[in-house]
């Protein structure tokens, strides 16, 4: 287990923790007390994160990814591939499975561990190929009916020159079109990082929401210190400013939930983590379920276009929509 900086003093009890319950098992009292004090600390430190910390465990080389999740929530799961026009982008996995029975579409970014895989997917930062297959398991969703769920973990859409040869911006735009017009129920949730159009180009969905430490922004706290202060070492004061954390953005209006991690972060427990995000994904359909396609169009529509706001500088300095 990678540990961030912040969490050395759970560390420290979870390491005399598991001492004791190795070595000494009969010594249930102290490890009872041992137990309460990790809970205590878990909370205290995990409540007062700053957002460059939120940041950082968004990242967490442990943390959950796509198929993590896919292979915890969903039965029967059978991956589809490639986007019928140029290849198969690893970086976006999607395919079909039934969530409790009812079947579903999902999309996710996928990002690697070894330095092996994290090549073969690309960081996590998909080609427009990536978008269109995304778009390709949108339409066939749509076409059967299935609602849609998309998982955001990406850096953002991959800038390199061939990307852009084969039309990057076009294919998140063509995605952003299509997703507006889609007649099924899409819930779309960031579980780590949700950077820019990357992100967005999968996750225009009738909810949601975000993971308790996910972020969701722009662009990253190191590209915005770059370009407002020429410094990349200011990227945690970038990242107070992004207002890029969960909490930050249910404020604004951006997301519509937050789905709660275990104690110390979803790296800490990937099945407590699968688990409280089925319950969340599971509600969102529900509260979606018998909702006309016409309908569906329209509340979509009004979402994204009140999303927004302006100080009216003449006379009035109430906030208004947009």
């Amino acid at each position: 287990m990678n540990y961030l900086d912040f969490e050395r003093p759970i560390v420290e009890v979870e390491e005399k923790l598991k001492e004791l319950k190795t070595y000494y098992p009969h010594r249930e009292r102290e490890i009872r007390r041992l137990e309460k004090r990790l809970s205590k600390l878990k909370t205290e430190i995990f409540s007062n994160l700053s957002a460059w910390q939120i940041a950082q465990v968004a990242r967490h080389p442990h943390r959950p990814y796509t198929l993590d999740y896919i292979s915890r929530i969903l039965d029967d799961f059978i991956e589809l591939h490639g986007d019928r026009t140029f290849r198969d982008d690893p970086s976006i996995v999607g395919g079909l499975g039934k969530l409790d029975g009812e079947s579903v579409m999902v999309i996710g970014h996928q990002k690697g561990r070894s330095t092996k895989e994290k090549v073969f997917r690309n960081f996590g930062m998909p080609h427009p190929e990536g978008y269109r297959k995304a778009l390709r398991l949108m339409k066939l969703a749509e076409r059967f009916a299935m609602p849609v769920i998309t998982l955001i973990d990406t850096p953002g859409a991959y800038p390199g020159i061939g990307a852009e040869e084969r039309g990057q911006a076009e294919a998140i735009a063509r995605n952003l079109e299509a997703m507006s017009l889609l007649r099924i129920p899409m819930v779309s949730v960031v579980i780590g990082e949700g950077g820019s159009g990357g992100a967005l180009a999968i996750g225009m969905g009738d909810r949601v929401l975000m993971l308790e430490y996910a972020i969701y922004s722009v662009i990253s706290p190191e590209g915005c210190a770059a370009i407002l202060w020429k410094d990349g070492t200011k990227a945690e004061l970038a990242a107070e400013a992004l207002k890029m954390t969960a909490k930050d953005l249910l404020h604004f209006g951006i997301i519509d939930g937050i789905v709660k991690e275990p104690p110390g972060g979803a790296h800490r427990d990937h099945d407590e983590a699968a688990r409280l995000l089925k319950e969340a994904l599971k509600e969102s359909l529900d509260a979606l379920r018998g909702v006309s396609g016409e309908e569906l169009i329209q509340k979509r529509y009004q979402k994204y276009r009140s999303m927004g706001r302006f100080i009216d500088t003449h006379g009035s300095d109430t906030l208004r929509d947009s």
